[in-house]
């Protein structure tokens, strides 16, 4: 399987990932054919679409594709979330991948690694289903009330179950449960603050979110990630994963496990993850735009 490559001019576009509809979800750059693409370009490129993220897809010899992101300010993440599943289902939707019917395994080599992706049919849509690393817990937060503070909260507002804590499958990210979902629409990040927590943890991002113990399959989330110049995210792959696993790990969830973010940005995604040390992320996308990206002088 090879994507379409050309030296000046590549079929680009936009795909809204863990979206049922168009305008909704998470939108995704995404660039065909980005082999002869220097390490500037794709950054540069990125900046020129000026989404939370851009996926440049490439030839592999360890796997069938390989996958690149950047974010709008050329920052470089990995972690297998909607940067990775956007790609495969553009990819699938525009029928590059040949038939897909019954459920099909690929591997895709992202950040290093080569992870598995399934794809198949779910009532008429092509949906994908990635398993991420295996889950890795740093040391759980004790000191909340830095973080309180950056997130513009007061400390009775975090919840103490489970504490707050970076967990990673790709990307390492600080877990934050706040009191409800009215809490976690309140928040208000201070940008200098929430980068100092984020150091101190060790932490790329803050994922947010209300939990109902008597609703274990179900959380509410906002993330925020300053670090790599990405304010607020619509849907969150790279954290959805992580905060399953964790709350299976805590024994306070199992199975499958549906995660709402975006709403506050009016953006509402739904991302669904099979909880476990190896969390499995899945969902759909709608292509909004399809087109040419030319790169002539």
């Amino acid at each position: 399987m090879t994507p379409q490559s050309s030296s000046s001019t590549l079929t680009a576009g936009i795909i809204d990932v863990f979206a049922d509809t168009a305008l909704s979800g998470n939108p995704l750059a995404v660039v065909e054919g980005a082999d002869k693409l220097s390490e500037e370009q794709m950054r540069r490129i990125a900046g020129e679409f000026n989404q939370a993220e851009t996926t440049f897809i490439m030839r592999s010899s360890r796997a069938d594709l390989k996958l690149r992101s950047f974010t709008a300010a050329g920052a470089e993440v990995g972690g297998a979330g909607h940067n990775a599943l956007g790609a495969w289902l553009w990819m699938a939707q525009a029928g590059k991948l040949g038939t897909v019917g019954a459920p099909r395994w690929f591997r895709q080599e992202i950040g290093g690694e080569v992870l598995p992706i399934e794809l198949g049919m779910v009532d008429g849509r092509i949906f994908g289903r990635m398993k991420q690393s295996p889950v890795k817990l740093g040391q759980s937060l004790t000191d909340i009330v830095p973080l309180a503070a950056a997130l513009g909260l007061a400390p009775e507002d975090i919840h103490a179950i489970p504490a707050p804590r970076v967990a990673d499958t790709g990307a390492g990210h600080l877990l934050v449960r706040l009191r409800d979902a009215s809490t976690v629409d309140r928040a208000e990040p201070a940008v200098r603050g929430l980068l100092k927590v984020l150091a101190s943890a060790s932490a790329e991002g803050c994922y947010v979110y209300a939990f109902d113990e008597a609703d274990p399959g179900k959380a509410y989330a906002r993330f925020f990630n300053p670090t790599v110049g990405l304010w607020e995210d619509a849907a969150t792959g790279t954290a959805a994963g992580p905060l399953a696993a964790y709350l299976a790990h805590e024994g306070l969830t199992s199975g499958v496990f549906e995660i709402e973010q975006g709403t506050k940005m009016g953006r509402r995604s739904t991302l669904r993850v099979d909880a476990g040390p190896e969390p499995e992320l899945s969902g759909t996308g709608v292509i909004v735009m399809r087109g040419s990206l030319s790169l002539h002088g």
